[in-house]
């Protein structure tokens, strides 16, 4: 794709150098948008700076030198992004750390890091490391929202202070130190860490990924070609940055001068969007989900006059979906047609959403739907999904705007190589792959192959040079008779099939046919259960209702891959009871213990 005349690039080689630019480049104009005191406010990218530049500053105050890592424990806001920009600034290696980590999984990070020091986001987050100082000599304890009068856990201001008060004191750094702080950040050099991103854990004890300054900048410029980024562009940012996805669509933004605007929670999606009206928007599979089924919901509304102009209107932008995607010269009156349903209910549909501005969405993370994706294709909402791992900075595949198809993960980004192994493992290298994991080099070699390629650990077929993901390598199903099974892809199925369902888990691995655990969406509690997920689960209607999608589903499949046998359970999947990560991948060996004795029953036991 050609880089278009009216958008900076870069081939620095370090954030360093692409923030340094940007602030150059563009002072005066808005970096970042954020909620505060129930209104909206901005930074501009000088102001950005020096926010930045004192962080930084008071880190360097505080004695690290260069390499040392510091640990960031807080939700997405403006303040991560700003200490993110000012570790790098002065030398350092960021640590993320998901907020909802508990104590001891900070514990984990932190000692497996060798972390200096931690920024916590408040009080709460901050009570999670008050026995670490103690166990880690010299950590000190850096928390952005103002610390409390009383903070006996602060043993005097020693351990913990206030984000306030390390920018005060950078500012004296800075005054006594003139011109170190830009020797800092210019002797960084493409080959130094960036971060070190721990995995989500979902097979293990998580691992410490190292990725340097090129690969973030090899991954996010790669990014800004396949999305045609433009610094006229506004992003509604809400993805935790812990993950690498939310580090990918941070930093490519920051790479052509667009604005980020942060959410202030997820209670606030629907509000904050048709206040922000962004141009474009990431977001895990799970969050398109939802959106999908409020749709659904909002089209069972009105009278029935209402109902059948939705309905109707729905059907046209289906076939004018699928006649595009196929790239069929559309007929006179499906055009005409399409255009009076946007007329009266699609681009309503799209205001409503706050997305009528929106020149594309990106989800990641985990498999979306294709049905999701066609039916927002024809509500004029692109969904381009793509695939990565935090070993690769996240995408390494990706739909384009301009190429895409629905149900695969896209083409490799142009920094990528690819290739499908005789077992079907997707195998990969290229600037943007990571070399180490952080002190485990047993863990690095089996990583990668003889040759050099990394291995994924996903089995995927290309089509057309589109990849499509078959399943995670160590999740496939082979059943007694040696028939193998991709689990996700019935999962998917049974998910896109009913707004009914919520999460499903198939089984099946060395037993003579599958069977699944589904949990009941909200819409199952409201028309099943008066609002509570025990009694729709309990509910003969919601199951004769999933009993049918099952039969729809295994109509399309081989019989080894049908599900010959459903448990609804009582409760949904959540991260707080474990069964999922924080980016909201499904454990499969928790979920396999919790609900052992259940899984028996579907099997006579």
């Amino acid at each position: 794709m050609s880089v278009r005349e009216d958008r900076p690039t870069t081939s620095a080689g370090s954030a360093n150098r692409i923030w340094g630019g940007r602030v150059r480049e563009f002072a005066d104009r808005v970096a970042f948008r954020f909620r505060h005191d129930g209104a909206w406010k901005s930074l501009t990218w000088a102001g950005s700076d020096q926010a930045a530049r004192e962080i930084a500053a008071g880190l360097c105050a505080l004695g690290l030198t260069s390499g040392q890592r510091v640990a960031v424990l807080c939700q997405t806001r403006l303040e991560w992004v700003l200490c993110d920009v000012a570790i790098a600034m002065a030398g350092l290696v960021s640590v993320p750390i998901y907020p909802s980590t508990t104590a001891a999984q900070c514990a984990f990070v932190i000692a497996d890091s060798g972390a200096s020091v931690v920024f916590a986001e408040n009080a709460e987050q901050a009570a999670k490391l008050a026995s670490l100082p103690g166990q880690h000599p010299g950590l000190r304890i850096v928390v952005i929202e103002e610390l409390a009068a009383a903070n006996p856990g602060a043993e005097g201001g020693k351990v913990a202070r206030s984000l306030a008060g390390l920018r005060q004191a950078g500012k004296a750094w800075n005054a006594a130190n003139p011109g170190e702080l830009d020797r800092r950040a210019d002797a960084v050099s493409s080959g130094d860490c960036f971060t070190i991103i721990y995995t989500s854990g979902t097979t293990g004890q998580p691992k410490g990924v190292v990725l340097s300054h090129a690969n973030l900048v090899a991954s996010c410029e790669s990014g800004v070609r396949a999305f045609n980024l433009r610094p006229a562009d506004v992003q509604y940012l809400f993805l935790p940055l812990a993950h690498v996805l939310g580090r990918e669509v941070e930093w490519a933004p920051i790479i052509v001068g667009s604005e980020i605007v942060f959410a202030e929670s997820l209670a606030r999606l629907k509000y904050d969007l048709t206040e922000v009206r962004p141009t474009f928007m990431a977001g895990v599979p799970r969050i398109f989900e939802k959106l999908y089924d409020a749709v659904l919901a909002g089209t069972r509304q009105g009278g029935r006059a209402k109902r059948s102009l939705v309905h109707w209107a729905f059907a046209v932008a289906a076939r004018y979906s699928a006649a595009v995607r196929a790239g069929r010269p559309l007929p006179v009156g499906l055009r005409l047609s399409y255009a009076l349903a946007d007329k009266l209910v699609l681009s309503t549909l799209r205001r409503r959403l706050g997305l009528d501005r929106c020149r594309f969405l990106i989800s990641g993370g985990a498999p979306l739907s294709a049905e999701i994706a066609e039916f927002f294709h024809g509500a004029g909402l692109l969904i381009l999904e793509g695939y990565g791992l935090t070993e690769t900075m996240a995408a390494a595949f990706v739909n384009r705007w301009n190429r895409y198809r629905f149900g695969t993960v896209g083409p490799a980004v142009d920094v990528i190589e690819s290739c499908i192994a005789a077992d079907g493992e997707i195998l990969l290298r290229g600037p943007s792959v990571f070399s180490t994991y952080h002190g485990n080099p047993a863990a690095t070699a089996e990583a990668f192959a003889a040759d050099g390629w990394f291995r994924t650990g996903d089995v995927g077929v290309m089509e057309d040079g589109f990849l499509r993901i078959v399943d995670r390598k160590k999740d496939l199903i082979i059943t007694a008779g040696g028939k193998k099974v991709a689990p996700q892809k019935l999962e998917n199925a049974l998910k896109a099939h009913s707004q009914f369902v919520s999460q499903v888990v198939v089984f099946g691995d060395k037993r003579s046919y599958c069977v699944a655990l589904i949990t009941p969406s909200e819409p199952a509690w409201r028309e099943f259960g008066r609002g509570d997920p025990a009694t729709a689960a309990a509910s003969p209607g919601l199951h004769a209702a999933i009993e049918k999608t099952v039969a729809e589903v295994n109509a399309t499949l081989a019989s080894y891959e049908t599900v010959k046998s459903f448990a609804i359970l009582p409760v949904d999947f959540s991260e707080a009871t474990g069964e999922l990560t924080p980016s909201l991948k499904v454990k499969r060996d928790v979920v396999a213990s919790k609900f052992a004795a259940v899984i028996a029953g579907l099997y006579g036991e």
